[in-house]
């Protein structure tokens, strides 16, 4: 089966840089998955799990805090905002945010932004499923 370059950077760092056979992400859109050959597409991504089959057949796991992809036929580039290996992810933090989130919602003050509890929230939320999915595949 041949291969596609896949590269996952964020502002810090290079989380991921490899060959791979297969890459499923969370899209604007809904899930994609993409293999060598793939139509050249530019797209959004949403906070979630990046899993890239490597070419020796190994699972790589990165969360995401969305994004931008690019799509090229041998090329797979996501330049996310925040990017965080599998193995990295922290459940007990993220727990505790989506927990603060849940709560700011429910007792909102004066100075109280709706949309930034939801972002947090989801953001959490997004993360938690990252790390059952990561757990997963173990």
């Amino acid at each position: 089966m041949s291969t596609i370059r896949v590269d996952v950077v964020s502002a810090e760092q290079s989380i991921f840089s490899g060959e791979a056979k297969f890459v499923a992400l969370p899209g604007e859109n809904g899930e994609l998955g993409i293999l060598r050959g793939h139509t050249p597409l530019i797209t959004r991504i949403r906070p979630g799990s990046v899993r890239i089959e490597k070419a020796d057949g190994d699972e790589e796991f990165v969360f995401v805090a969305g994004g931008y992809l690019e799509v090229q036929p041998d090329r797979v580039t996501v330049l996310a905002d925040t990017a965080i290996r599998g193995h990295d992810l922290d459940e007990a933090k993220a727990t505790e945010a989506k927990k603060r989130a849940e709560e700011a919602m429910q007792n909102r003050g004066t100075d109280f932004d709706m949309a930034l509890a939801q972002s947090e929230f989801a953001m959490a939320a997004a993360q938690l499923a990252a790390i059952a999915r990561f757990r997963r595949k173990k």
